[in-house]
């Protein structure tokens, strides 16, 4: 009696992909922070001494730039826009999202001649107004969208909160030059110090001891009320530790630190900037 040879069998393949278990060492499909926190860690990086000495840079040129021209101021203003709309994208994990990023500059932009056109009398209601057209525009460009449901809605309220923080910012052409002086010197020196490796909150207190000597000194140069420099560089340089804390959330990346980690402490400032200038200084 004869046997057959016995045909080789294949193995069935299955229409899900053959992953192992997730684990927490070196598996590719989960981030950063959701492996910091499965193992215990921070899942917070501050952006470093090289985001702040660029935040500085940027805040001198600000005050610098205020009290000669509004014209002037536009440079580094843009930039700071552009370093907003970019970064609060990115640090929502949304990339690329060019389209995003290019409709929230270009509401900064508007904002900006708006408020050249209208005047500081007239800024609430160009920064304001501004704001609701872009809400508008963004809301069309999202239902025009083949994209999933919670897509459409994860890229709508990326594209509101970027397009209001880079509008927002336009604050500094709203407020009295002195105050934006006073509160961008303030923040340029808040970052600096909260850079240093210092604990927590002694970090955070020199920040804003810095902050406060900094406004008092660019008050004291610009013969405005030393009293309310103070004040007003105090709830800058507040802002500003607050914007460096949004900016180190969630394991961010380079590109977030080179981005968000560099213009959000001073968009933070800008409303304070324009409010309490207008009462304080």
């Amino acid at each position: 009696m004869t046997h057959e040879p016995q045909a080789t069998r294949q193995p069935l393949t299955t229409a899900e992909p053959a992953y192992n278990a997730p684990t927490t060492m070196g598996n590719t499909r989960i981030t950063d922070a959701q492996r910091a926190r499965a193992e215990g860690r921070s899942p917070i990086i501050p952006p470093g001494i090289q985001p702040a000495g660029l935040t500085s840079v940027i805040g001198l040129a600000l005050a610098a730039a205020a009290p000669v021209s509004p014209y002037l101021l536009l440079g580094p203003l843009v930039l700071l826009q552009a370093l907003t709309a970019a970064g609060w994208f990115r640090l929502n994990g949304m990339w690329p999202a060019r389209q995003g990023i290019a409709l929230a500059f270009a509401g900064g932009v508007a904002a900006d001649v708006a408020l050249i056109a209208a005047g500081r009398d007239h800024a609430p209601a160009a920064l304001i107004g501004t704001l609701g057209v872009w809400v508008l525009l963004t809301l069309v460009l999202q239902l025009r969208s083949r994209a999933g449901a919670d897509e459409r809605m994860y890229g709508l309220m990326a594209t509101v909160a970027s397009a209001a923080l880079t509008i927002v910012a336009a604050g500094y052409l709203a407020a009295a030059p002195d105050a934006v002086a006073i509160g961008a010197a303030a923040v340029a020196v808040a970052a600096l110090v909260r850079a240093l490796p210092l604990p927590a909150p002694a970090s955070i207190g020199a920040g804003l001891l810095a902050a406060a000597g900094a406004g008092y000194l660019v008050a004291q140069a610009t013969g405005s009320g030393a009293g309310g420099g103070t004040l007003l560089a105090l709830g800058a340089g507040a802002c500003a530790l607050v914007g460096l804390h949004v900016a180190s959330y969630d394991y961010p990346s380079r590109f977030v630190h080179m981005t968000a980690g560099i213009a959000l402490p001073l968009t933070a400032a800008a409303p304070v900037v324009y409010l309490l200038g207008r009462a304080l200084v």
